[in-house]
């Protein structure tokens, strides 16, 4: 199961189908990472206030951020995690990434479900297998690749 919470009205004001799209891009994630038996991923749509607090109080970072992934811990049987999203920082990204919000939605949405799975970018090996699958699952959602610009550019720099 696939919950999701509008906690700001940006959100929805802004894109009034912002709960099908995460729900579809957390469904399609799911169905790639999370195996037989994914687990249930609930999904916050927040504010930059609230992302900042949560960032602050888990994280030790006292900043906002774009997406925030809370892995369930060993024994939450039927659970995957939680992740939250901020509106402000998102709506910011995609705006200078001249991308739609709500393409930029599911592309967080898929990056932060596959944190729920152990996927990760911290090294350049990681990074290049999370991205591939961030690509794969979006591309089955009909949005462009979100990190064309960046090869791109740096073809550009070759």
């Amino acid at each position: 199961m696939i919950e999701v919470e509008i906690a700001d009205v940006a959100w929805s004001a802004a894109l009034p189908d912002a709960t099908a799209l995460a729900e579809a891009a957390a469904a399609a994630a799911l169905t790639e990472a999370g195996g037989p038996e994914p687990g249930d991923v609930a999904i916050l749509l927040a504010d930059d206030a609230t992302v900042r607090g949560l960032n602050a109080r888990f994280r030790d970072q006292d900043r906002a951020t774009n997406v925030l992934s809370f892995p369930a811990g060993p024994g939450s049987h039927g659970q995957a995690g939680d992740i939250a999203l901020a509106y402000g920082v998102c709506a910011a990204e995609a705006a200078a990434q001249a991308k739609p919000l709500a393409h930029h939605l599911q592309h967080l949405t898929v990056h932060g479900v596959l944190h729920l799975f152990g996927y990760d970018h911290e090294v350049e090996d990681e990074a290049a297998i999370m991205e591939g699958l961030e690509r794969r699952i979006l591309a089955r959602l009909d949005v462009p690749d979100p990190y064309a610009a960046e090869l791109g550019a740096e073809a550009d720099h070759v």
